[in-house]
């Protein structure tokens, strides 16, 4: 018998999970009451070769490592379905975040996923990361989320777990800046 190791075998666990929130793919169009929103936009660089690179980084789940973040996922990119478990921290202590990719965004000038919560994740909710390049050359990273707690120290956490969100997002706009330079 192969043991696996233990975030490998919860993916297996987490394959059948149902998500934590009942609005996957809400960050498409509106984003539903009852959650607290996030969005940030960030410039990447200009031309063609850092939209490519950056949208690279992205898929490939670069970004998240770059971040700080330990990642183990089903694959080696964030298509749909795919699931990965994101560890801030280190164990036993630090947070776990697992999540499932609830649609991808494939078009010429615009890149990337959303991925939505799975049971054990600290809140419940939906985030979309999306690379784009404009008419002018321009390459840029636009985030947006919405999210509740989800478990009793998320809830007493309040503005500390607020805090915890806004450095990862800050942490995965740098990881992808330098990753498409």
């Amino acid at each position: 018998m192969i043991r696996l190791p233990r975030d490998q075998k919860r993916l297996g666990e987490l394959a059948a999970a149902e998500l934590t929130y009942a609005e996957p793919g809400a960050t498409r169009h509106r984003l539903p009451p009852g959650y607290r929103p996030a969005s940030r936009d960030a410039r990447l660089g200009v031309g063609r070769t850092v939209f490519d690179r950056a949208v690279d980084g992205l898929l490939s789940w670069e970004m998240h490592r770059g971040a700080g973040l330990a990642v183990t996922a089903s694959g080696p990119s964030a298509v749909d379905g795919a699931v990965v478990l994101l560890r801030w921290g280190i164990r036993p202590l630090g947070f776990l975040g697992p999540c499932r990719v609830v649609y991808q965004v494939d078009e010429p000038d615009r890149r990337g996923f959303a991925y939505g919560t799975l049971p054990g994740h600290p809140v419940r909710g939906e985030e979309l990361f999306v690379v784009r390049i404009g008419p002018d050359g321009e390459a840029r990273l636009a985030i947006t989320a919405f999210s509740r707690p989800a478990s009793l120290a998320a809830r007493l956490g309040g503005p500390a777990g607020r805090k915890v969100q806004a450095i990862v997002t800050d942490r995965y706009v740098r990881a992808l800046q330098r990753i498409a330079e």
